[in-house]
């Protein structure tokens, strides 16, 4: 079975938090990629930010839905949740829409386990850490180049 080191793109591309969100999107059309690792002013990972974070700043605005019983009102939607949302839409760093802190796998996780992971996390681009340091960047179509290969 493939593992993560056998199907990672090595030269990863990165953002900063402070990249704004327009060159993001340049950046991602350019590239023709679905995401990119946050990295620090010290190449530490502290992030990741997708299409679907951009897509998530497009949409529409929706107000929490409330309950009211006997003057009472109960919001559907937690307070932290709705602040997150409303941040993401009206952001425009790349730290005001990331996923922070990303998630990450090891060099020897196999095909099959990473498969899992983005099923599991609802996550599509996965940094590959080895230790403290970022080596390689996973994404979907690396998984369907690897399905590709099986024999």
């Amino acid at each position: 079975m493939l593992q993560a080191r056998e199907i990672m793109t090595p030269d990863v591309i990165t953002v900063s938090p402070q990249t704004t969100i327009l060159d993001l999107a340049r950046l991602l059309a350019h590239h023709k990629i679905n995401g990119a690792p946050v990295v620090d002013e010290a190449g530490r990972l502290v992030g990741v930010v997708t299409q679907s974070d951009l897509v998530d700043r497009a949409k529409k605005f929706e107000l929490p839905h409330v309950i009211t019983i006997l003057d009472a009102h109960f919001y559907l939607t937690r307070a932290s949740t709705f602040k997150k949302n409303l941040e993401k839409m009206v952001g425009n760093q790349v730290a005001d829409v990331m996923t922070s802190p990303a998630v990450t796998i090891g060099p020897e996780v196999t095909v099959d386990e990473i498969a899992a992971i983005m099923a599991r996390r609802q996550v599509h681009t996965l940094p590959v850490v080895e230790g403290d340091e970022l080596i390689g960047v996973i994404g979907k179509i690396d998984i369907i180049r690897a399905l590709a290969q099986e024999d």
